[in-house]
């Protein structure tokens, strides 16, 4: 309600509101003024120009019109004052709603970008250990090539021990190369699969060491929004600060901000397919050589164990024959000596023939004597090569004595097989 009361000589001036600086200022000069004015009309002085009753009057007019005037004008203030407060007090309201509705947007914002980002780091990590196993099986696999090489190259060695018409280069030479040279590829192969795996998982670790960075900046982004959130006009400690305004350097616009997090998503699933086809592949790789290797190796062994009963077949077939040779000669001989007078050519054709069966008996036992030797070389490359399929390749094999002849026929000899 509009006070009607108002002070002497200060017109519509509301004696039950407090006064501001400015009418305060205003209300102590016009009381001097008029301290002054009574104390000047105290003192006598010669009277000043008359004035006639009508400019007394037009004066006093003058004065109501212009006291009138003002009150007029200052209730406009007033009005508009009160109109500004309500009008600023509502946008300050609505500001302030608009600015917490657009804060907690960005605090949705933020906290999906984060969830986003732990789920792919998550997957990263997933995929790491995934690969990792992997290449642990592929450089197991690559280890375990080893002994097959060791074998091969030691039987290689062992064939090259054959002397004579047995060092010959028969199917079991064809096809142990075959595995030795297999297996230096398949060792080639798994190296090349486990130097791109150690690749991709440098690859790998660059991506996630961008994701925690890119998720950390998100949490401590989604704490100050937070914090700014739940700040309200009662909060403590809160004080104005200096240019808030400002655009700190180096910020970056809405639309790079999700540029940046998409990037850092996009790569880490694109690094993450790559590193699945990688342990797709080797995972292939790895079971197709070993398939390569067991053909191989079943293919060698067989040739081997042929060979084998074909040299078995030959030495058992040249002691048939020395046999036989041996006792027709002892018949030959009794013969002519019962007839050595009658039959004297005889005799030394006879005796021509001894020495021409002699000399071949000779051979044949020294050929004996080397497809002895052959076949025990044999025997040592199947000995061997069953270290690829013994439960526990440390333990060693016991010695096994093979009797030999020399090349004479008369003396035992005694070869070591391992």
């Amino acid at each position: 309600e509009r006070c009607t009361g108002s002070l002497p000589g200060y017109g519509s001036s509301c004696c039950h509101r407090k006064p501001g600086p400015e009418e305060a200022a205003r209300t102590v000069t016009d009381y001097l003024n008029i301290l002054e004015f009574g104390r000047m009309s105290a003192l006598p002085a010669k009277p000043g120009l008359r004035h006639i009753v009508s400019e007394w009057r037009d004066n006093n007019h003058q004065l109501s019109a212009t006291a009138q005037h003002e009150r007029y004008v200052s209730n406009g203030i007033r009005q508009e004052g009160r109109s500004l407060r309500n009008e600023t007090n509502c946008k300050t309201t609505w500001d302030e709603s608009n600015t917490s509705r657009r804060l907690s947007d960005r605090v949705w914002d933020v906290a999906r970008w984060k969830e986003a980002l732990e789920t792919c780091a998550q997957r990263v990590d997933e995929e790491m250990e995934a690969l990792t196993l992997s290449k642990e099986q592929t450089e197991q696999a690559l280890a375990a090539t080893a002994v097959p090489l060791e074998v091969g190259s030691e039987c290689l060695t062992l064939r090259d021990g054959r002397r004579g018409y047995e060092l010959a280069t028969d199917p079991v030479d064809e096809q142990l190369k075959k595995e030795v040279e297999l297996i230096e590829r398949v060792q080639q192969v798994l190296q090349q699969h486990i130097d791109k795996a150690f690749e991709q998982l440098c690859v790998l670790q660059e991506v996630r060491h961008q994701l925690t960075a890119d998720l950390q900046n998100k949490m401590d982004a989604l704490d100050i929004d937070m914090s700014c959130l739940s700040l309200t006009i009662k909060s403590p400690q809160i004080s104005l600060k200096t240019n808030p305004t400002r655009i700190p350097s180096g910020s970056s616009t809405p639309e790079e901000w999700v540029q940046f997090s998409q990037y850092n998503v996009a790569r880490a699933q694109e690094a993450m397919q790559v590193s699945q086809q990688m342990r797709e592949d080797t995972s292939l790789t790895r079971a197709q050589l070993q398939n390569e290797l067991d053909i191989q190796r079943h293919a060698t062994e067989f040739a081997l164990r042929k060979r084998k009963h074909q040299e078995e077949q030959a030495r058992d077939e040249l002691e048939w024959q020395i046999r036989n040779v041996q006792h027709g000669l002892v018949n030959e001989v009794q013969q002519l000596e019962a007839t050595m007078m009658a039959l004297k050519q005889k005799l030394s054709e006879a005796q021509h023939s001894l020495q021409k069966m002699k000399l071949h008996h000779s051979r044949m036992l020294q050929d004996l004597s080397r497809k002895q030797e052959a076949l025990s070389l044999e025997q040592r490359t199947m000995n061997t090569r069953t270290r690829l399929t013994s439960p526990s390749r440390s333990e060693k094999t016991p010695v096994l004595l093979v009797p030999l002849t020399n090349s004479s026929g008369r003396g035992n000899l005694q070869l070591l097989a391992q």
